[in-house]
């Protein structure tokens, strides 16, 4: 599963059979119903995440991408989020991660030993509590499109992306950081259980977040990009408030003072 795994990573359009011959010519000989109920199992079909991960729940909504050709510029414009599978030495868990899309930070992550929707909405509420987006971006799986995830959203205004089907790319900055983070952290390591995985993913995020810089962001961190972006859209938000005020206030009083003459 491992082996799988690494290989999605750098090949999501590998299906059972593709899968199954690469394992072959490593050595492992292993048949393609094997395989495929093991990428069942770890929520992995070919180009993207599916059935598992990213099969929306009977009779739930799916949402349009909003996203294709929009120019995201600021943080709190756009967050997104995804799950993916986590192998331990025995066993294996869920991670879902909550990012914002511009500064690449990770705003909550929760792990989960399944795909029950209820840690996917606790970490939308830890996150909200840092700020509130204007699009969230998901696949359409059924823990995003619940009820009670989406209602977190729509309560707030928050406009509900979703990746097409099919659409490997819609979610590609949350693809990528699988890449960074198993590979940098998670294949390194045989996590004994899930308090050590907890461990070990919270100090890996910590410092991805606060001291692992970026190329795409000047080789700044995440952090640094997405607190000093957020400061930089409030302090306008406030300017455009006083200058509002300030119109009314002269306006008023201008139209005051043609009154008085008149």
């Amino acid at each position: 599963m491992k082996l799988i795994d690494q290989q999605y990573l750098a090949t999501p359009f590998y299906g059972s059979r593709k899968m199954s011959a690469w394992l072959e010519s490593r050595g492992h000989i292993i048949n393609r119903k094997k395989v495929r109920r093991l990428m069942q199992r770890m929520g992995l079909k070919a180009i993207y995440r599916k059935p598992r991960t990213s099969q929306p729940g009977p009779g739930q909504r799916i949402y349009p991408y909003l996203l294709k050709g929009l120019k995201v510029t600021r943080p709190n414009q756009v967050w997104a989020a995804d799950i993916t599978y986590i192998p331990m030495q025995r066993g294996f868990l869920y991670l879902v991660v909550i990012m914002d899309w511009y500064s690449r930070c990770i705003l909550a992550w929760r792990l989960s030993n399944t795909l029950e929707g209820d840690f996917c909405v606790e970490a939308l509420q830890e996150a909200l509590q840092r700020g509130c987006p204007e699009i969230f971006n998901t696949d359409q799986g059924s823990q995003f499109t619940s009820q009670g995830f989406i209602a977190q959203l729509e309560s707030r205004g928050i406009q509900v992306s979703m990746d097409g089907s099919g659409r490997y790319t819609d979610n590609l900055f949350i693809e990528r950081l699988w890449r960074t983070l198993k590979y940098e952290e998670v294949y390194l390591k045989a996590y004994q259980d899930a308090k050590e995985a907890r461990e070990e993913i919270g100090r890996y995020i910590r410092f991805y977040n606060g001291e692992r810089p970026h190329q795409s962001l000047g080789y700044k961190t995440p952090a640094q990009e997405y607190y000093a972006g957020a400061i930089e859209v409030v302090k306008e938000r406030m300017l455009l408030s006083v200058k509002h005020t300030h119109s009314i206030y002269t306006s008023g009083r201008i139209a005051g003072s043609h009154l008085n003459l008149e």
